[in-house]
């Protein structure tokens, strides 16, 4: 596998976001080098749990930098003398990747300076905005993103999603922007910078769109609480816990069943989201007479049997355990054989990538890296997007496959999305809240209408041939076909890759299985939810004192952008080979891939990690702190805090009055977290008394991160996403005009990146066949004979 073997890339970040986006590259073959200050990368020093490190490096910190080189150097003043050897790196790179802060440096100089280069920025807020120099964490950036403000008991305190999903989820999204970018440039010469907001992409992957969800409603006022859960979902078993996800009415009516109440299922009193919620209580005993009762793996046979989605909750060690993990070989031991790490979460032509060598030592290339020339021609020509040109056949369903190919639709693809009016995008159900609103229901789901904009739709029954000889023809003349149904749908067709190849050897076939295409779990199917339970995000999600719980989301968009990360990777071997390539993206892989900390701590220091509420592993103090007149459900006023360095501390001591229990505690994070319950009760008793607005103001300003929580029913109007341009306004036949969420990133050449709302059920059958070469009775007659349709049969 070539891949990205002829790509430079610069990794100037630290952490997580930036060096997992170039973790990714390295992944694919690409020569990344890591520039660090001479105090080197802090998560060097790191362990989640606290452990002894005995003076090597942290293992998340060699999971993230295996396969890389290391330069100790600055990007500032790249013309003094001392910064020569980083200029002529800079100079012969391809990508650089860096996190500096907003005014670091001048990167218009830079960008003007190597014109072919592609720049990646990832800061909190982004570079523009009244946000962008606000300091803020992982846990306050959850807060602005209205992810807190979703998620919990009703009545209770809200909590993050655990695991550091937001950096993360910086780190996919932004390498798969960052290699089109790094493409187009290869092909025209024109470098881009792309200015990357982790903000946006946590109001993004953590919040299902409800924010466009109520503008469908027609935007009534945002009063009260809004957190709730999903039910059922995770559940106390004989020996531990089990996840469900029961999405459609067949599967709830099949939940009910299971746990042995078929009578419930007549009576329909808890067929619905909103009836459980409200009798929360009731509904739990019920389903919890069933569960308690029955071991975890009895209850996962039979919920497999049923087709129900279901899983166990998995941590660090357990997830080891787990069949259908040790059959796909997904962990394999770090070159220094301390602990395990995951193996890149797709396989091409039925291999994965080689793995990264071990992580450098701080410096151990300064000096010895060759000098490089990038091969790309001189920039001439009109700008286009980055995949202009690119066709992709989308016949996905959901959310994670759909958002895979909206992020190259926005980037430029052509991409024909299909289903069929005997069986529609799945995502469409979600319509049916506004069934008494609209006729035509499914045209108003805020997750089909958030994840298919810049598409173009089509309707075939691929179990007629005439839709099947339509599809294939339209493979013919595509670069890839993409679809994430179970291995068996696709298969049951005839539409193996022998049969694309033979259709057209050039197009690559992106296959994205919840679980993968081998193995003893390959044909259950699973969702975002059922990713996390297994992955280890739900173990790291809930208050301490309660129950694992899901998140609610960010694993869909997380399997869909690697997904189209590996397409684009694909792409890059297809350049060299000249012909397509068979991708296997297996959803849980991806999981894997992001929760790949827990899995580190325990190989390499045997300690699980746990989840902590709204505390984290890397700040104290860190909660949410009721303010004056708080009720948490008619009037919340959390105050949402995160202390992650020692200046930060002082800043908060300072602002605090300098009182005596605080001078007692020492500045560090190892002492901070130590006296953090005792810090709580104290920070409580002072934000009882203050305003939030005056408290998160005085605070902003003296350099501690802070937020109040933001409602994701009414980000539309937040002013940091607003200012950036992150929800464009675009207009539908069926819902109307409606603030829509575009891409987390800004590039220097692109002013907005939705050009077309999502496709109404077969919207595009005619301009689609007659490229093809129908005649207009020729469509007419499989309109009659229902190949093609523009109303769901059964409506």
């Amino acid at each position: 596998m070539q891949g990205l073997s002829n790509l430079r890339v610069i990794d100037a970040s630290k952490g997580v976001a930036g060096p997992y986006c170039a973790k990714l590259f390295v992944d694919a073959g690409a020569d990344v080098i890591k520039l660090e200050p001479p105090e080197g990368d802090p998560l060097r020093d790191w362990s989640a749990t606290g452990a002894n490190l005995g003076g090597r490096d942290g293992a998340l910190f060699r999971t993230l930098n295996a396969g890389k080189r290391s330069v100790v150097g600055r990007l500032e003043n790249l013309d003094s003398a001392n910064e020569a050897e980083i200029r002529a790196l800079v100079e012969g790179a391809d990508l650089l990747v860096e996190d500096a802060s907003p005014g670091a440096y001048d990167r218009e100089s830079l960008c003007r300076a190597f014109p072919g280069l592609v720049v990646v920025t990832i800061t909190p807020f982004g570079l523009t905005g009244p946000l962008a120099e606000r300091p803020a964490s992982d846990f306050t950036l959850q807060a602005e993103g209205g992810s807190i403000g979703a998620r919990g008991r009703p009545g209770a305190e809200p909590y993050q999603a655990g695991g550091g999903v937001t950096s993360w989820s910086a780190g996919s999204f932004a390498a798969a922007a960052a290699l089109a970018a790094v493409r187009q440039a290869q092909q025209t010469g024109h470098g881009e910078h792309i200015d990357f907001s982790m903000h946006a992409v946590t109001a993004l992957v953590t919040n299902c769109f409800i924010d466009l969800m109520w503008g469908i409603l027609g935007r009534p006022p945002v009063v009260g609480s809004l957190p709730n859960l999903e039910t059922p979902s995770i559940e106390p078993t004989r020996d531990g816990f089990v996840g469900f996800t029961t999405y459609s009415a067949q599967q709830m009516a099949d939940f009910l069943l299971m746990i042995e109440r078929t009578d419930l299922r007549e009576t329909e009193e808890f067929s619905q989201f909103a009836q459980r919620l409200g009798r929360l209580e009731e509904w739990e005993k019920i389903v919890h007479a069933y569960t308690r009762e029955h071991d975890t793996e009895s209850i996962i046979e039979l919920a497999q049997t049923l087709r129900i989605p279901v899983a166990p909750i998995c941590n660090g060690k357990t997830v080891l355990e787990q069949p259908q993990i040790r059959a796909r070989e997904i962990f394999a031991p770090d070159p220094s054989g301390d602990f395990l790490r995951p193996l890149p979460p797709y396989r091409l032509d039925g291999e994965r990538p080689i793995p990264g060598a071990e992580a450098p030592a701080l410096g151990q290339h300064s000096g010895k890296i060759e000098k490089r020339t990038p091969s790309r021609p001189e920039a001439k020509g009109a700008r286009s997007l980055p995949l202009a040109g690119m066709r992709i056949i989308d016949v996905t369903t959901w959310w994670a496959g759909p958002i895979s190919t909206q992020m190259l639709a926005l980037l430029g693809a052509d991409v024909i999305h299909v289903e069929s009016v005997q069986k529609i995008d799945g995502s469409r159900s979600v319509g049916g809240t506004f069934a008494s609103q609209h006729e035509a229901w499914w045209e108003c789901s805020f997750i089909y209408l958030s994840t298919n904009t810049n598409k173009r739709g089509i309707t075939l029954d691929l179990s007629n041939p005439k839709g099947m000889e339509i599809l294939e023809s339209l493979i013919k003349d595509a670069d890839a076909l993409v679809e994430n149904f179970s291995p068996r749908v696709m298969d049951s067709f005839g539409l193996d890759w022998a049969r694309v190849q033979a259709l057209n050897p050039r197009c690559h076939y992106v296959r994205m299985p919840a679980f993968g295409l081998d193995g003893p779990w390959s044909e259950h199917v699973g969702f975002a939810a059922t990713m996390e339970q297994m992955a280890g995000l739900s173990w790291l999600t809930g208050h301490h004192d309660d129950q694992p719980r899901i998140q609610r989301g960010p694993c869909d968009p997380l399997a869909g952008v690697h997904a189209a990360f590996a397409l684009l990777v694909a792409m890059a071997e297809r350049d060299a080979s000249g012909r397509g390539h068979y991708l296997e993206c297996a959803m849980i892989e991806a999981a894997l891939n992001v929760t790949a900390e827990q899995v580190a701590e325990y190989t390499a220091y045997g300690n699980v990690m746990e989840r902590q509420g709204n505390r984290s592993p890397e700040a104290a103090p860190q909660g949410l702190y009721p303010c004056r007149d708080h009720h948490p459900s008619d009037n919340p006023q959390w105050l949402a805090l995160s202390i992650t360095d020692e200046n930060q501390w002082r800043a908060l001591v300072d602002w605090l009055g300098d009182p005596p229990w605080a001078q007692a505690i020492g500045a560090h994070l190892a002492e901070r977290r130590t006296h953090h319950d005792a810090i709580d009760e104290r920070l409580r008793e002072v934000f009882a008394g203050r305003e939030l607005p005056t408290a998160l103001e005085e605070l902003l300003a003296a350099g501690v991160p802070a937020a109040a929580i933001a409602d994701p029913r009414a980000l539309t109007h937040h002013p940091q996403l607003a200012a950036r341009g992150f929800m464009e306004e675009i207009d539908h036949p069926v819902v109307g005009r409606q603030s829509t969420m575009g891409a987390p990133f800004r590039f220097a050449s692109v002013d907005r990146w939705l050009r077309r709302p999502a496709p109404t059920l077969g919207q595009h059958n005619h301009e689609i066949l007659g490229e093809l070469g129908y005649a207009p009775d020729e469509i007419k007659k499989l309109e009659t004979e229902k190949v093609i349709g523009h109303w769901p049969e059964g409506v």
